[in-house]
């Protein structure tokens, strides 16, 4: 067969999408045995463009990416501040705290999945199990469910690069993250870095026909990605593709974002109580607050709908939040007079975002992609953008080098995963709101609005527990696992349940009986969060 020249592709965007897109799909297509690449990328990027910077929570999928793209996982925890991260923490979302059975009410949707998972047989067990003798449903199903929430780290030291005890993700420092993986996209991956604005996409017949420059002029490249962030340059702008609102099923359109740094206004003496080693969400009147944990800072964010909501009750909700977050790890900031915290917190800048949440009706039109927020976004519970940055950029990476005659079948692929992607996410989104008992008027209008998908689920999940073959999709991101952990966390009581069969039985006290012994094993084998980040700086990982 002749060789070919490589297809030139031109990435619109940096940022961590665009990097991360650059990198998966250049160590995809990178020249080795003697075999030259087959796809050549320009990435253009604005220098008087800031990014956003606020998706600083991944899935354990990132640990394959990073893996795939040659960047070892030592290198990365230094670069990029990053803490591990096992799963999501939810506090106050079945009931507000002046009604609440305990001051500290909350569930965990680890990342480990159950126990003998796919077999359902502990859940089962769990659930005809008296509702008083119960506990928490994670702590149930998985070590990490005790052992994420007493601080313990996923891995010791002498775990290798990206192995795992309890499975996990990443907290990181989105900015130092794009930074890192430009730098490996150009000094590895051969991607040619352009650091200029984009003025004009050319369009010829439905497709990109070539994007102008301040500095470069016209630019042109067999294939275009759209990394431009919400202007959406190429597939919003340029090619006009209708966009897809959902602020009538989700609400949220706000958020208000910091950084707090553990050492305002004294030294952090309690490390190990301030990396978390799960993202925190904590549910307000009308909306919620994250909170990420990093090495030195976290970053906290309000997410909120409008409508119910002023910017200023909604800056004073971040405020107070933070306050408490700050005194609990920081003893001379806690025993600092009022007006000293306030003039300290009043220091700190706060982000204020506008969310259109939606997406473009299609990701691929022509001979362009978008990737990242140029093709959608909502709000940040469960931290679905990375991985679909990453999702998208393994699957054109698969599709490159594209035919002109293929590319309306692969468009047609891609695309309708995708939309069956956002369906998901936004049915798991939904799923957290809409078992909530908070009566606030936000509450109320968050379970009055129900996917149609999700509710036959629910009506279906009254009567068996969650099961992979409710989900037939092979390339789901939420398992049903997922989807067990936020309803049975959140209290969801089923009318009716088959009664465990005698193996069922015997398998389940089988899986307790380990759960226990492993608890037991990790909890004295495992270090916290804190030690083991300090002990990765000072040793590093060993690589496989």
């Amino acid at each position: 067969m002749k060789m070919q020249q490589p297809q030139q592709l031109i990435i619109v965007g940096g940022g961590t999408a665009g990097w991360l897109t650059a990198c998966v799909i250049a160590a995809e297509h990178k020249a080795q045995a003697g075999i030259a690449a087959s796809v050549k990328i320009q990435l253009i990027e604005s220098p008087d463009i800031p990014t956003i910077g606020v998706g600083e929570g991944s899935w354990p999928s990132m640990r394959q990416t990073l893996q795939k793209i040659g960047i070892s996982e030592t290198e990365f925890f230094r670069a990029c501040d990053v803490s591990p991260k096992q799963g999501s923490k939810f506090v106050h979302w079945l009931h507000a705290p002046q009604a609440a059975a305990s001051a500290d009410e909350a569930y965990l949707h680890p990342f480990t999945v159950p126990a003998g998972y796919p077999d359902t047989a502990l859940a089962l067990s769990f659930l005809h199990s008296p509702v008083a003798e119960r506990g928490s449903y994670a702590a149930a199903m998985t070590p990490q469910g005790r052992l994420s929430l007493a601080g313990k780290a996923p891995k010791t030291i002498g775990t290798p690069d990206y192995q795992f005890m309890q499975n996990y993700g990443y907290h990181l420092n989105a900015g130092k993250f794009a930074a890192l993986l430009q730098r490996h996209a150009t000094q590895v991956l051969g991607v040619e870095h352009i650091a200029d604005t984009v003025t004009q996409v050319q369009v010829s017949q439905g497709q990109i026909a070539g994007v102008t420059t301040s500095q470069h002029g016209l630019l042109q490249a067999d294939f275009y990605i759209d990394c431009s962030g919400t202007q959406s340059l190429l597939l919003g702008g340029a090619l006009a593709e209708p966009f897809i609102s959902c602020k009538a099923m989700l609400g949220n359109d706000r958020a208000l974002a910091l950084q707090l740094p553990y050492d305002l206004g004294g030294a952090c003496d309690a490390p190990a109580s301030a990396i978390f080693s799960n993202t925190v969400a904590t549910a307000q009147q009308a909306g919620w607050i994250w909170d990420i944990s990093l090495p030195n800072r976290c970053g906290i964010g309000h997410v909120y709908a409008s409508e119910f909501l002023s910017d200023e009750q909604a800056y004073a909700n971040v405020l107070a939040y933070a306050e408490r977050r700050l005194s609990a790890c920081n003893h001379q900031f806690a025993s600092a007079s009022a007006q000293q915290k306030h003039a300290l917190l009043d220091g700190l800048m706060v982000k204020k975002l506008q969310i259109n949440p939606g997406h473009y009706q299609r990701c691929m039109v022509g001979n362009c992609m978008a990737i990242g927020m140029a093709a959608g976004f909502i709000e940040p519970l469960e931290a679905s953008a990375l991985a679909l940055v990453e999702w998208s950029a393994k699957t054109i990476a698969k599709a490159l080098p594209l035919h002109a005659n293929a590319r309306s079948r692969v468009a047609d692929r891609i695309n309708q995963q995708f939309v069956k992607h956002w369906a998901s996410i936004i049915d798991f989104l939904k799923l957290h709101y809409v078992l909530s008992q908070r009566d606030e008027p936000y509450w109320q209008m968050q379970r009055a609005m129900v996917p149609a998908s999700l509710a036959k689920l629910l009506d279906l999940w009254q009567y068996q527990v969650p099961d992979v073959s409710d989900f037939p999709d092979a390339e789901q991101l939420f398992p049903a696992a997922s989807y067990s952990y936020v309803l049975y966390g959140m209290g969801f009581e089923p009318r009716w349940l088959r009664p465990l069969k005698s193996h069922e039985w015997l398998r389940s006290q089988q899986l307790q009986a380990q759960l226990r012994h492993d608890v037991q094993q990790l909890s004295q084998l495992l270090p916290d969060n804190a030690s083991l980040v300090t002990q990765i700086a000072a040793q590093g990982l060993s690589r496989l």
